[in-house]
């Protein structure tokens, strides 16, 4: 008697049935709290009007962005920030990290969490800090005081207050991204310096040669994040400067912000701002995973 096998699907596909069950309900998620918002604010881009009334007007407010004087001055004031502090910080967190990763250092532990506490430190709460820190009768005036030099109004000047928000990012996110430069040392074997060194390679010629190129990956995805942050930048500019003095510290966030909630809401311009920052985020991201892309 001939036993006929008995039907079913492969264990192949079984397995893959099963992985996207397990998958599914994470992927619903992510499209109803991350998708669906940036369809809805894209079709809400394409309107205008004040307050709950809206009504369809094409690009209109794509076109009002390259004229508005306001979105312009908080695009250049985002800029600045990145392309000031995303580099000094990564630097930083890079040297921090070599330092942090030597094998004859002692409490390694206490100076690693001592670095990346700024990190778990409230928004809100270290911007006040630092507003305190720099105001007029502040820490940074008393010390200058005490040295013989004059005080610096720091928030009465656009650089000046642009450099407070600079120094307040690269102090609170520097510990936060050499942990990820740690993790990507730790992965490198300790033999290959050792060879380098028995090779007459020096410290220096050893952290290019061989840290930097081994380190590549971690540098990119930390470069892409810093990048979407400062591009999002929101807490800094409303709770450390208010955007001031005038708008000179106001980022683009800070600016759509106060189109939806602080002036008489406008949400088709906001929300168009929003597609533009999406877009420059997706550019720029894109840009620096084909500068960081070896593959032939």
């Amino acid at each position: 008697m001939i036993h006929k096998r008995k039907a079913g699907l492969p264990l192949e596909k079984r397995r893959e049935i099963v992985g996207w069950t397990f998958l599914l309900p994470a992927t619903l998620l992510i499209c109803w709290m991350s998708f669906w918002p940036m369809i809805q604010a894209f079709v809400i881009s394409l309107q205008t009007g004040r307050g709950a009334v809206l009504r369809f007007c094409g690009l209109n407010n794509y076109i009002r962005i390259f004229n508005d004087a306001v979105f312009r001055q908080t695009l250049l004031n985002t800029f600045i920030y990145l392309i000031i502090q995303v580099p000094v910080m990564l630097l930083l967190a890079l040297i921090m990290a070599s330092v942090l990763n030597s094998p004859t250092l002692k409490f390694k532990g206490l100076f690693r969490t001592a670095i990346f506490l700024p990190c778990a430190t409230s928004l809100v709460s270290y911007s006040m800090i630092f507003r305190s820190i720099f105001a007029n009768d502040g820490f940074i005036n008393a010390v200058l005081r005490n040295i013989g030099l004059s005080p610096v109004m720091w928030f009465s000047n656009g650089w000046t207050a642009r450099l407070v928000i600079i120094i307040a990012l690269i102090w609170r996110w520097t510990g936060y991204n050499m942990v990820f430069f740690l993790a990507g040392l730790q992965n490198i074997d300790m033999s290959v310096y050792e060879a380098a060194r028995i090779d007459g390679c020096s410290p220096v010629q050893s952290f290019f040669k061989i840290t930097l190129p081994l380190l590549k990956p971690t540098i990119l995805l930390t470069a892409i994040m810093s990048t979407n942050g400062t591009l999002q930048l929101f807490d800094e500019s409303l709770n450390l400067t208010n955007g001031g003095p005038g708008r000179d510290t106001m980022t683009m966030s800070h600016y759509i912000y106060n189109s939806s909630f602080v002036q008489t809401p406008n949400f088709g311009y906001a929300a168009s701002m929003s597609i533009m920052v999406l877009l420059m985020v997706a550019i720029l991201a894109f840009i620096q995973m084909k500068i960081g892309d070896e593959r032939d």
